[in-house]
């Protein structure tokens, strides 16, 4: 079973067990969260798909750490005119390990008494 979450502005696709790198989160090492922006679900027969998002899907996922990415350097330069300028960046990130993918519940079928219940009502 995966599914495909948005976090940070990204699209993932995460299934259980996996440790991902996305944007900086608040949360603390070893905390736990639920990521709700859940874009589609799929148990590998079927596919659920959101519009936008699947209603009552999460997935369930604990901060494993708190990083920094790697450095992107930044050279603007200007040919003959002696102009040269470095900077470096690194981005915050959060690792977190994906703990359960939740599909959609779906509602328990209706009994019939309840129907005609209903009905009568």
């Amino acid at each position: 079973m995966f599914a495909v979450i948005r976090t940070g502005g990204k699209q993932y696709k995460v299934a259980k067990d996996d440790i991902i790198a996305v944007e900086k989160l608040e949360a603390k090492p070893g905390d736990k969260i639920d990521l709700t922006d859940v874009l589609m679900t799929s148990d590998g027969k079927k596919a659920t798909v959101g519009t936008p998002l699947v209603k009552g899907a999460k997935v369930k996922a604990e901060v494993v750490d708190q990083t920094r990415a790697g450095k992107v350097l930044i050279f603007k330069k200007k040919r003959r005119q002696n102009y040269r300028r470095t900077k470096g960046h690194r981005q915050h990130q959060t690792l977190v390990k994906i703990l359960d993918v939740g599909g959609a519940k779906k509602a328990a079928p209706k009994k019939a008494a309840e129907k005609t219940e209903e009905a009568g009502a």
